[in-house]
This record gives C-alpha cells, sequence and structure tokens, in this order.
C-alpha cells in the first residue's frame, strides 16, 4: 500500500463537501480558474495545507527536468484535486490527472467537474494503480 494512500483517503470527505460548498455559492457556469481558487481558499479556511498551481518535476532514468506542467490544487502533500468546468468530463482528463499523480507519486486524486448542477455528479475519485494494495 502507498505510505500516503490512508491519509489522502481520509481527506476526500472533506475535498467533496469543500467542493459542494463553493458549488453551493458560486453554481454552475463560471471558468475552471474561479472554482479553483474558491476551493483553495475553502480548503484553506478548514485548515488544510494546499498549495495550487505549481511546476511538476519529471525524472527520466536519471534525469530530471522541471516542466511548465501545472497541477490545480495539492491537499496536504498527499491528495491531488484537478478542477473542471467542461461539459463533459473525458477520457483525457482522467489520464492528465493520473498522469501527473504518478509524477508527483500520490495515491489519490479527485476530478471534479463544477459545470454540473450537482456537483457531487462531477466528482471521480482515482486511486493510483496498486496504491491500495
Amino acid at each position: 500500500m502507498h505510505p500516503l494512500f490512508e491519509k489522502a483517503s481520509s481527506l476526500t470527505e472533506t475535498v467533496i463537501a469543500a467542493a459542494i460548498e463553493v458549488h453551493r455559492d458560486k453554481g454552475p457556469g463560471l471558468i475552471e480558474s474561479i472554482y479553483e481558487w474558491c476551493l483553495l481558499k475553502e480548503l484553506e479556511l478548514r485548515g488544510l495545507k494546499c498549495v495550487s498551481q505549481q511546476s511538476v518535476l519529471i525524472k527520466y532514468k536519471g534525469f530530471t527536468r522541471e516542466e511548465p506542467l501545472r497541477f490545480d490544487v495539492l491537499v496536504e502533500d498527499c491528495l491531488l484535486v484537478e478542477a473542471k468546468a467542461v461539459e463533459h468530463i473525458l477520457p483525457i482528463h482522467k489520464a492528465k490527472l493520473l498522469s501527473y499523480m504518478k509524477l508527483l507519486d500520490l495515491p489519490l486524486g479527485l476530478l471534479i467537474n463544477f459545470h454540473e448542477m450537482k456537483v457531487t455528479d462531477g466528482v471521480n475519485r482515482l486511486i493510483l494503480p496498486g496504491a491500495n494494495k
């Protein structure tokens, strides 16, 4: 089992509750950056340590490169959150989040689509393969 899996798993309920609060306040129809910023602030109000829009470090066969890929929100150094405001979640959205989770060695990710009328219908919980075993 991934050493951060239990911690990340215990945070998902709080993060989803924060997303519900943001959606309740703002509703659907805004751009992703607004939801991301509001979610970041809501999580901080709930006492969680979060960082956003940081570069991803790429490692390959002993080489390292800082890439301009930027993730949305990292909660407590163990749970990656990707905020979307799209008509439909596509497989590429999930693939991108999984790739970031792999690059950052994070066991869990939440893909939250704020475009839904009920934000809980837009929540996808992704587990890094093998992280929960």
